[in-house]
């Protein structure tokens, strides 16, 4: 938040204090004047004092001291001695009349009859009432005048600012304009004596700058990660191969860590970086037995190697050394994989972007085999898409023998009255009982139109499992794709399934991410009525990394709503994320939204999320991932 900002609120909060003193300070001396009128009223009635029995008499008798707002006496036998006058309820048509209530009435009786009275109080509340308002009038003014002289005096502040910034930018593309002393002067006049001085400077250092550019740059090219060079220095090592001499062969390793998104979402991104770095670790010590071999990080989830001099069956050492050092840190790890290489032969004329090619489809078939798992690949087999191919054949495998299996993970209640449910993981395994890794399975089975009948398997094994295991209850959650929701042909598929079994519709919750129903407000709209309409209820995962998040709440009225991991992590220290899941939690509240933090992995984040007044958690602290009993 700027200065301005800043000093502003304070000026705000000042003035609306010193207000709301002056207000408190007319109250007490409203409340004061008041007592005093009713308590000179009623001690004129002493015991040696005798009053008139008939009403206007006594009205008379009273009047000479005091002013009524209301009278009225009522004879104990003769009703012709009564009197009534005035207003028994009278308000003030000033504005402010409803900041200072006053009440002076009195009722007492005597032996003739019974007298109720209401004092005046006009005249006390407008004089409180003009002291109030000269106070504010003073206050605003000076507030006004302060505001103002601070706005003045910033723009002059920021005006320099902004010529200093200028010239500082100019600086650093080595612009050396002629200095203009006069638009920083005063209290500026320190910075423009540092900024004379740094361009004499600036330009003593040019040559020195240029010899440590050169350090820059190779800090540049290495991965602050994995202390890997980068995918820059790896493309520069591909475009040499054409130098080469003739009889230069090698093997290329492409290296795929298929587990950095379920990790990220899981236990945050500083655990994924962990992750990346361990995996960078397991290729050093498979490499080490190989002194000419280099290692890259080529992307986000991706290695590569090159060991030169190598034909393709020399490479199968180097492959079980790396395998058996993912399938050790994945016992510690708790994930279906590490990572999944795939190993090709180079030699002096291999053009990069086959080369590529053939180790991306190397992976893709790796990761069918289960986990952990290595392919060689030699040449296509005239077939450039092999690995996409054999994906396609590998879901559709396991969508035939139905080849999944369910983990669950509940979410903890934070309040009693909360009902929640649990997570169901669908785990897929391929033809040898392997796992594969589920993240690649969904974005291939979308890749390939196959996403549907994924998304209607998962349905109908879970219905199955719920209707043949009646010791399972409670409700449960299925992640299903959000392209899925988009087809009407779906829709109305799972609107005829769970209309046919509502009982087990009730138990179900479909868990779809925020970005992918953000792509149509209107259908994804459309699937949550549907899904009502047969008693079911929708979740939105991954909720606050989209742009038009709060459009949920007003188009889509989903039931649940799942915080994404990255504002778990580090909530002790972050304000913004705390601000933002306070709000969020405010209008879903109001709306009758259900919200679930996720990623919870330590004590700290638990404690500060139930402070929040969080509805549901779920993470690595709360539950970890259990086999679910499944239905054949």
């Amino acid at each position: 938040m700027s200065l301005t900002k800043i000093f502003q609120g304070f000026l705000f909060l000042l003035f609306a204090g010193l207000s709301f003193f002056v207000y408190l300070e007319q109250t007490s001396l409203l409340s004061e004047k008041a007592h005093s009128r009713l308590t000179l009223y009623q001690n004129g009635f002493t015991a040696e004092r005798v009053l008139p029995p008939h009403g206007s008499e006594l009205l008379a008798e009273l009047g000479k001291q005091n002013k009524f707002q209301f009278f009225q006496y009522i004879h104990s036998t003769d009703s012709s001695y009564n009197l009534t006058e005035g207003e028994l309820i009278s308000s003030s048509a000033h504005p402010l009349a409803v900041l200072f209530p006053i009440e002076l009435s009195d009722t007492r009786s005597f032996d003739e009859g019974r007298l109720q009275v209401k004092l005046y109080k006009a005249d006390l509340q407008e004089k409180v009432i003009g002291n109030f308002q000269h106070a504010l009038i003073a206050l605003i003014t000076t507030y006004l005048l302060l505001a103002i002289s601070f706005s003045l005096l910033m723009f002059r502040f920021k005006r320099a600012i902004r010529y200093s910034a200028n010239y500082i930018n100019g600086l650093s593309n080595h612009s050396f304009t002629a200095f203009e002393p006069s638009k920083l002067s005063s209290e500026f006049k320190p910075i423009s004596l540092a900024l004379e001085a740094s361009k004499v400077k600036l330009k003593a250092n040019l040559d020195k700058a240029e010899e440590e550019s050169d350090k820059l740059t190779k800090i540049a090219y290495q991965d602050p990660v994995t202390g890997l060079p980068t995918r820059a220095v790896f493309t520069q090592k591909l475009e040499s191969f054409s130098a080469l001499s003739k009889e230069q062969i090698g093997l290329m390793a492409i290296i795929k860590a298929t587990e950095l998104a379920q990790i990220n979402d899981n236990l945050g991104r500083t655990a994924g970086d962990d992750y990346l770095a361990e995996i960078a670790n397991c290729i050093r010590k498979s490499i080490s037995e190989f002194p000419d071999s280099e290692c890259f990080r080529i992307s986000t989830a991706d290695f590569a190697v090159f060991i030169p001099g190598l034909i393709l069956k020399d490479g199968i050492p180097f492959l079980e050394s790396l395998k058996s050092l993912f399938d050790e840190y994945q016992q510690s790890l708790s994930t279906e994989s590490v990572a999944h290489v795939g190993l090709v032969p180079y030699q002096h004329d291999s053009e990069p972007v086959k080369l590529l090619t053939l180790a991306d489809t190397a992976v893709s078939i790796a990761q069918t085999l289960g986990p952990n798992c290595f392919h060689m690949q030699d040449k296509f087999n005239g077939d450039e898409i092999y690995g996409d191919t054999r994906w396609k054949d590998a879901i559709d495998d396991l969508i035939k023998r139905q080849a999944l299996k369910f983990y669950q993970q509940p979410i903890h209640p934070c309040r009693t009255e909360v009902l929640v449910y649990k997570e169901l993981l669908t785990r897929f395994y391929n033809s040898e009982g392997k796992f594969l890794p589920t993240t690649t399975v969904i974005a291939m089975a979308e890749r390939h139109g196959m996403i549907l009948e994924l998304d209607k398997l998962i349905i109908i094994k879970t219905m199955m499992m719920l209707i043949n295991n009646p010791n399972m209850d409670g409700a449960y959650g299925i992640n299903i794709s959000a392209s899925s929701i988009m087809q009407d042909s779906f829709v109305a598929w799972i609107k005829d399934q769970l209309g046919k079994k509502r009982h087990i519709a009730a138990r179900l919750v479909f868990e779809l991410n925020e970005s992918g129903m953000q792509t149509n407000l209107s259908a994804s709209h459309k699937f949550v009525r549907v899904l009502h309409s047969v008693g079911a209820r929708v979740s939105v995962e991954h909720f606050g990394m989209g742009f038009t998040s709060f459009k949920f709440f007003k188009e889509v009225r989903p039931d649940y709503i799942k915080l994404d991991g990255s504002y778990t992590d580090g909530i002790a220290q972050d304000t913004n994320n705390k601000f933002f899941i306070k709000m969020i939690v405010d209008i879903a509240r109001r709306l009758g939204i259900r919200v679930i933090a996720t990623s919870v992995e330590r004590q700290e984040e638990k404690l500060i999320l139930e402070r929040m007044h969080i509805d549901g958690l779920q993470g690595y602290y709360i539950s970890q991932p259990q086999a679910a009993l499944t239905s054949d």
